[in-house]
């Protein structure tokens, strides 16, 4: 008996392909990674999951030999290695599909599928075998393709389709594959389940990043949790509820939810005054499929939802930075179509960027010319602005705000994120809009800062601003909003106030399980 256990514990070790244990990296100061662990057995789809941030990419950028570890060691099939390029991991045996597809637009599907790998006869490429081989490649992943044709005039999701018909022409031991549904519909998601399935039996190993949890539920055997750069939790998928997932890509404990259940309910009484905005049936590509939600005069309305669940991209479409494809907007009950950011600041609508370096501050202008940036049109004639009034403007707003600053004319890259994040408020503040989107207005500044924050917020919907907030912090959003709409993979998926408004119903509404279960049933 005790000769069998020492069989198949060896033969369970023997099973393991991948093991990356201590990993440790940092940029400049930023510790992306922290003794962050992954084991991967052959023949397995294993789920890599976690939140902005939590250090996914990261990870699977230092297996592949785009980014080189700090700390750590990496075993692949037996062997420790130290790929030094993607190219050398996939020439030991490690294929990867991005999201993003990086094919050759302008080369046949053939080509893209054996590039540097094409048959040859008498030194010249075999054209009628490559394309043969191709063609029953293809057909294996039951695909209908003219594989002689440009890969550019085939749409996104065939493209997707063709970049992991290339990683499995490679005979690759692992293949990592992050985020491959994000351009694929239904049936296609169907079509690629089979080719993991058949992957899977011929002892591959997939790792398999994706934020739709009925996914990874449907087709993962084992599951790591990352968060802040380190791994929290590994084991078998279906051993593990979809609520209890929540939780740790949250950093929750279950029984401190279950036992605190924070609500809003205690904030002060308020009277929401008229809509401002309504949204109704909100659709755009595969991302959003049904989104719908109201914002009111005065009302702290918050968007919450696990990456991917369409927040971001249902703000960007309100602003009018990004076209739907079907839905009704009403903008103080009339309605109306955003086509463009310019269109809704017109009407009153202003959007702070979750991306405050990229898409909010301009590093090298100075406070003022941020503050006023939006404002310019209003206080311009015949493109001369008046110096007089945006100097008023901007003395207004750094007093209201409190933003600390030397002058108005220091540039705001020299500023704290908090100081930055409250010149982006005072640049829609100056407009006097009726409603302010803002996307994650907390993220990446101090704990001091982000008090003096969520107290403007609330100041400013005690005046009559309607605001929608997107944020990732459960506490945020029961303490600080009236209202909490929770997305769940592009649709509208509950609304809580009052007494239902708590952390532990937000989760329940994330995961898509029911408020009275228990994790794990």
């Amino acid at each position: 008996m005790c000769a069998q256990k020492g069989v198949n514990a060896v033969t369970q070790q023997e099973a393991v392909l991948l093991s990356m244990e201590g990993i440790t990296k940092t940029f400049t100061g930023t510790r992306a990674l922290s003794e962050a662990s992954l084991q991967v057995r052959a023949g397995e789809v294993h789920a890599l999951i976690g939140q902005n941030g939590a250090g996914k990419s990261t990870l699977l950028k230092v297996l592949t030999g785009a980014y080189r570890k700090d700390r750590g060691r990496i075993l692949f099939d037996g062997q420790e290695v130290h790929f030094r390029s993607p190219l050398e991991a996939q020439q030991g045996g490690i294929a990867t599909i991005y999201q993003e597809v990086n094919l050759v637009q302008e080369r046949s599907v053939s080509e893209n599928i054996l590039l540097g790998r094409e048959p040859r006869r008498f030194g010249f490429i075999d054209w009628k075998e490559m394309h043969r081989q191709a063609e029953d490649i293809v057909r294996s992943m039951g695909l209908k393709l003219n594989v002689r044709e440009e890969l550019g005039n085939f749409p996104i999701a065939t493209q997707q389709m063709v970049a992991i018909a290339r990683a499995i022409s490679q005979k690759a031991k692992l293949v990592v594959m992050d985020e491959p549904t994000s351009s694929l519909d239904e049936s296609e998601v169907e079509t690629l389940f089979d080719v993991i399935r058949k992957l899977k039996s011929e002892n591959v190993a997939v790792i398999f990043v994706s934020h739709y949890l009925d996914e990874l539920y449907a087709i993962s055997d084992q599951i790591t949790v990352m968060r802040d750069g380190r791994t929290v939790h590994t084991g078998p998928i279906h051993k593990l509820g979809k609520f209890e997932l929540v939780a740790k890509m949250l950093g929750r404990e279950l029984d401190e939810v279950e036992r605190e259940g924070r609500t809003g309910f205690h904030k002060k009484p308020y009277t929401a005054g008229p809509d401002v905005l309504q949204v109704q049936g909100l659709r755009q590509g595969l991302r959003l499929k049904d989104i719908s939600l109201k914002v009111r005069q005065g009302e702290i309305v918050g968007l919450a939802g696990l990456l991917g669940s369409g927040r971001t991209e249902t703000a960007r479409a309100l602003f009018g930075a990004e076209r739907k494809d079907s839905g009704q907007f009403q903008w103080k009950n009339q309605p109306v179509e955003f086509r463009s950011p310019g269109e809704t600041i017109r009407l009153g609508m202003g959007y702070c960027s979750e991306d405050r370096k990229h898409e909010g501050i301009i590093p090298h202008l100075s406070v003022r010319e941020n503050l006023t940036l939006a404002l310019l049109p209003r206080i311009s004639r015949a493109g001369i602005i008046d110096s007089r009034q945006q100097e008023q403007v901007v003395d207004r707003f750094i007093s209201r705000l409190g933003i600390k600053c030397s002058s108005p004319e220091q540039p705001i890259r020299e500023l704290s994120g908090g100081n930055q994040q409250k010149v982006l408020l005072a640049r829609w503040l100056c407009m006097n809009p009726d409603l302010l989107i803002l996307d994650e207005p907390t993220r990446g500044i101090d704990v001091g800062a982000k008090a003096e924050i969520q107290q403007l917020i609330s100041e400013l919907a005690e005046d009559g601003l309607g605001v929608l907030m997107i944020s990732s912090e459960l506490e945020e959003l029961t303490e600080g909003c009236h209202r909490v709409v929770v997305l769940r993979e592009g649709e509208t998926a509950a609304e809580l106030e009052g007494r239902s408004l708590s952390e532990q119903q937000i989760m329940h509404a994330m995961a898509g399980t029911e408020g009275a279960q228990h994790a794990g049933q």
